[in-house]
């Protein structure tokens, strides 16, 4: 029984988090994610208003994108930046809105988005606001747990693989002795 609900989860983890890659951003080495690339159970799952609040208040908490300012230094530093899915999608606006950056935590939205994304109107420079409202930050969410998630169902598989062999050779033993036991009497 709990072979097959390991397999079950497993399945289950692996069709979940099947979708969802990003999308490469010329001039940036990281990249962008949208919510629409992920699974629909995803999607009911971030934008589910109680389950956002609560992940909302842990990336405020975090300080995430306020670090980014602190490990950036200078404009060059940050445009060579790795970022991180939560902070590609919570700590700026999407590239798409061309805003201009001014440093790694400030962006200069006096300049009118060429984008009709949401985000792009969503997205403030203030520390508890920046974009944890976008639907980009929602997606870089998605990004970090379907990353979370692939570890745990390939610990599972692995766990799968181990148990369906402990209990194959305690049957191969367990029917030997059996056998032993026959040919004795």
């Amino acid at each position: 029984m709990i072979l097959v609900a390991i397999l079950v989860f497993t399945v289950l983890a692996f069709i979940i988090t099947n979708n969802g890659s990003g999308h490469n951003v010329s001039g940036l080495r990281y990249k962008e994610y949208q919510l629409k690339d992920y699974s629909s159970w995803f999607l009911k799952q971030l934008n589910n208003t109680d389950n956002w609040k609560r992940l909302k208040s842990c990336l405020v908490k975090s300080e995430d994108c306020n670090n980014i300012a602190k490990q950036y230094k200078t404009l060059k530093q940050y445009k060579m930046a790795k970022l991180t899915p939560i902070e590609a999608g919570c700590c700026r606006p999407p590239s798409e809105c061309g805003y201009p950056v001014v440093n790694a935590s400030y962006y200069d939205l006096s300049f009118h988005p060429v984008s009709s994304n949401e985000d792009c109107k969503l997205y403030k420079n203030s520390r508890v606001v920046k974009c944890y409202n976008c639907d980009s930050c929602k997606a870089g969410v998605a990004q970090y747990m379907k990353t979370e998630w692939r570890v745990v169902a390939i610990f599972n598989l692995a766990l799968f693989v181990v148990l369906s062999i402990i209990y194959f050779v305690g049957c191969c033993a367990r029917r030997n002795a059996g056998r032993t036991r026959q040919s004795k009497v």
